[in-house]
């Protein structure tokens, strides 16, 4: 099945609105099998969405609109779908009557006449309840083309995709979609890639291909069976042979991220963790306690971005700092030890370098020294990063997760390659 993916919204061509649930709809769809070969976004003009619209249905068998579901003038997608495909639009009581209740609860948001524009749909479609917002989405087939509307807040777009969409969409299959995603850290698309090429084109069923994500590298392995079981089973040997392929770059299968998995584990061990930042101001923490259950793990940290908190926060000895500098492997190393002692925590990790876009005349600018201590033993990462202050930031961060999961796993916390 190839889709189109139909965003509708003017405020996503003039910029001020980023268009992300073009992107979070592409990646699950790939999941389930289907391939996105065009995004389109339209203003909110009747004749241009038409005009899409048009073009969409002769190229693809599946278009998914998301937007202008809503109740004003602009919101026009359910209109000029219907007409597009020859469906008249007609009221259902029972979303009328949720409208009703819903501004009912929330008294704060009046209810005005033209709410109830959100419970007109294409007669005869699949309605799909909107339990995140107000304005329901539908599915419904025409002419050999699957047209589903989704709501364009993505808060609403994504959840009703998974819990209706989803669903309908493996309802017009015969055959079940399975997939595994093989996240990797520590090597680039690329070179992950030249790795398995010889596989991945003699591959058909089950499919593997790999995606470049911010810092790291996923590879979705996708099979196609009579069902989920025979499916699953398909892709576990191309998984397993992912892994021996790439080692313990392979940081987990079907994990969220590196904190992610570093938080689950340390739960199960009973640790706990600390974090000395600098340059990541932070990021590190911020990262893990946006986790459901951080608590239980997090005991806390310090962002030491100056010398003189350091020492104070942290127990630096200014001669330390003065002779090798904040940004080395000593103060790394001292900052891990601090935080852990500080705090009282199992682990300890800690984030110093040069985010940019000033260096310090000694190191360029990327350079980031990455510590974890524990009771026992001390280990620094040394860095070279590049450029681009959030991005140095952030995989700093990572960097810093990962050297906390191969702590956690038994590996090696400081491999050559990373140096």
């Amino acid at each position: 099945m190839n889709c189109e993916i139909l965003s509708v919204g003017t405020e996503l061509l003039l910029g001020n609105t980023v268009n992300t649930d073009a992107a979070e709809l592409s990646d699950r769809l790939a999941g389930l099998g289907i391939n996105v070969f065009w995004h389109t976004v339209v203003g909110d003009n009747p004749k241009r969405l038409a005009e899409a619209v048009a073009i969409a249905r002769k190229r693809a068998d599946l278009i998914i609109t998301t937007g202008g579901l809503g109740p004003t003038y602009d919101d026009l997608t359910k209109n000029v779908l219907a007409e597009c495909f020859g469906r008249k639009l007609e009221l259902h009581p029972e979303e009328a009557e949720f409208l009703k209740a819903w501004f009912a609860k929330n008294a704060s948001t009046k209810y005005t006449d033209n709410n109830l524009q959100q419970a007109y749909l294409p007669e005869n479609c699949t309605v799909f309840h909107n339990d995140w917002g107000t304005a329901p989405g539908c599915a419904f087939e025409e002419q050999g083309v699957h047209v589903i509307m989704l709501p364009g807040p993505p808060r609403e777009c994504v959840p009703m995709f998974e819990v209706c969409a989803v669903p309908y969409l493996k309802g017009l299959a015969a055959d079940v979609i399975f997939s595994h995603q093989i996240k990797v850290f520590g090597i680039g698309e690329s070179a992950a890639e030249s790795m398995l090429r010889s596989e991945m084109e003699r591959m058909q069923n089950p499919t593997l291909a790999t995606y470049a994500k911010f810092g790291e590298v996923m590879l979705r392995v996708t099979a196609k069976a009579p069902t989920e079981w025979a499916a699953e089973a398909m892709c576990r040997p191309v998984t397993e042979h992912v892994r021996d392929i790439l080692g313990d770059k392979v940081y987990g299968v079907d994990v969220p991220s590196l904190e992610a998995l570093a938080l689950d584990i340390m739960r199960e061990k009973g640790l706990t963790l600390s974090a000395a930042e600098s340059l990541t101001g932070g990021l590190i923490g911020e990262r893990f306690t946006a986790l459901p259950g951080a608590s239980a793990v997090f005991k806390g940290g310090a962002v030491t971005y100056c010398d003189e908190v350091k020492a104070a926060l942290l127990g630096i000895d200014p001669a330390l700092i003065a002779d090798k500098g904040a940004v080395s492997f000593e103060v790394a190393a001292a900052m891990a030890r601090g935080v852990r002692k500080a705090v009282g925590a199992d682990v300890g990790l800690s984030a110093t370098g040069l985010a940019g876009p000033d260096g310090d005349g000694v190191h360029p600018v990327g350079t980031v020294f990455v510590g974890l201590a524990d009771k026992d033993a001390v280990y620094v990462r040394q860095l070279h990063l590049g450029s681009g202050r959030a991005r140095v930031r952030q995989l700093a961060a990572s960097h810093a997760f990962d050297m906390l999961r191969r702590y956690l796993q038994g590996l090696d916390i400081v491999p050559e390659q990373y140096s």
